[in-house]
C-alpha cells in the first residue's frame, strides 16, 4: 500500500495566479509589437485598427501581420511554454478580439473555402473584427490593461490541459527511468488510453499484463466539484477493471475528501498537494512510483533482469 504520510505544506497563496500574472507580464512585449506593427500600417493605435471600416484593407493588413517574418517578441502559454511564431499571432489576434482560438475559431477555419490557411484565418478574424468592436467602443478596451485581463483568462482556462499533460509528461519520465534501473523491458505507448468515455493519461504494458494510469487533479475541493472529482476517480477505477485492466491513479490534490480505502484498486498514488508545486510532486512521485516497483516487474515476466 502507498505510503501517503508525508503531506506537502498547505499552499494559501493562488500560485496558479502568481504564475499566470508573471507569463502574461511577459508577454506585453508581444502587444507592445504588434502596436509598433499597426503604426508600420499608419494606425494610431490599436482601436483605429479595430474600427477599420474597409474590410479589404483590413483582411489584407491581418495577412501581412500573420505573414511577417520580423520581430522577436515571444507569447507564452499557460505554462510559460513559447508558441511557434505563426501561432502566436494567430492565437493573439484571437485573444485581441475577446475569442477563442483553437475551442471556437479553428473548426471554423477548416471549414473555410479560401486558397491558403493564412488568407481563412485573416477572413475569419475579420468577421470577429467587425463584430467585437461595436462591443468594446471606448479606447480603454484596447489598450494592454484591458488586452492583458483578456490574455489572463484565455491562459487560465487552457493552463488545466496543459498542466495535465505537463504531469503525464513527468509521470512518463519517471517510470522510463524506472524501468531501465529495474531492467525490465514495457512499453508506454505515446498516446492515451479511451475506454467508453473515460480516459487514461498512461498505459504500461508488459508480457504478463497492461496498466492504466488516469493522472488526477485538482487545485481546490470546495462545493459539488468535490463529489464529482471522487465520482470521477472511482469510474476511471471501475471502466479500466471491467476491460480486464489493472488499474493505478495519480490523485494528487491539495484538499480531497474521498476516503483511500474506498478505492477498488489495490495500488494508487495519492499526494496531497497543489499540482502547482512541479518540484514537490516530481520528487514524491518518484518515490510513490519506485515503491511500486514490484507491480511493474510483476507485468514484465515475473523478474527483473
Amino acid at each position: 500500500m502507498p505510503n501517503n504520510e508525508s503531506d506537502s505544506p498547505f499552499i494559501i497563496e493562488n500560485l496558479r495566479l502568481r504564475e499566470l500574472v508573471s507569463i502574461v507580464n511577459a508577454n506585453r512585449a508581444f502587444f507592445e509589437e504588434f502596436e509598433r506593427f499597426l503604426a508600420g500600417e499608419g494606425y494610431a493605435d490599436v482601436r483605429a485598427f479595430v474600427f477599420e471600416p474597409d474590410d479589404a484593407k483590413a483582411i489584407a493588413m491581418i495577412e501581412r501581420y500573420l505573414q511577417d517574418g520580423g520581430g522577436a517578441a515571444v507569447l507564452y502559454d499557460g505554462l510559460a511554454r513559447p508558441y511557434e511564431r505563426g501561432k502566436a499571432k494567430f492565437y493573439f489576434l484571437a485573444w485581441l478580439f475577446r475569442d477563442a482560438p483553437a475551442q471556437r475559431l479553428a473548426p471554423l477555419i477548416e471549414k473555410g473555402g479560401s486558397r491558403s490557411l493564412t488568407n481563412r484565418r485573416a477572413k475569419l478574424l475579420n468577421e470577429i473584427r467587425r463584430f467585437v468592436g461595436p462591443l468594446f467602443p471606448e479606447s480603454a478596451s484596447w489598450t494592454w490593461n484591458a488586452v492583458s485581463e483578456v490574455m489572463l483568462a484565455r491562459l487560465e482556462g487552457s493552463r488545466r490541459a496543459l498542466k495535465g499533460n505537463f504531469l503525464e509528461s513527468i509521470v512518463r519520465e519517471i517510470l522510463t527511468s524506472l524501468f531501465a534501473e529495474l531492467g525490465i523491458s514495457l512499453d508506454m505507448p505515446d498516446r492515451e488510453v479511451r475506454l467508453h468515455d473515460e480516459t487514461y493519461d498512461v498505459q504500461v504494458i508488459g508480457r504478463k499484463g497492461s496498466i492504466l494510469i488516469p493522472v488526477k487533479t485538482r487545485e481546490t475541493m470546495g462545493g459539488g466539484h468535490a463529489m464529482l472529482f471522487t465520482r470521477d476517480i472511482h469510474k476511471s477505477i471501475s471502466i479500466a477493471h471491467d476491460n480486464g485492466f489493472e488499474c493505478i491513479p495519480i490523485i494528487i490534490a491539495e484538499s480531497w475528501g474521498g476516503d483511500l480505502s474506498s478505492l477498488n484498486c489495490e495500488n494508487y498514488v495519492y499526494l496531497k498537494a497543489n499540482p502547482n508545486q512541479i518540484p514537490y510532486i516530481r520528487q514524491q512521485l518518484e518515490a510513490e512510483l519506485r515503491n511500486l516497483s514490484r507491480v511493474f516487474v510483476d507485468i514484465a515476466d515475473g523478474a527483473a533482469d
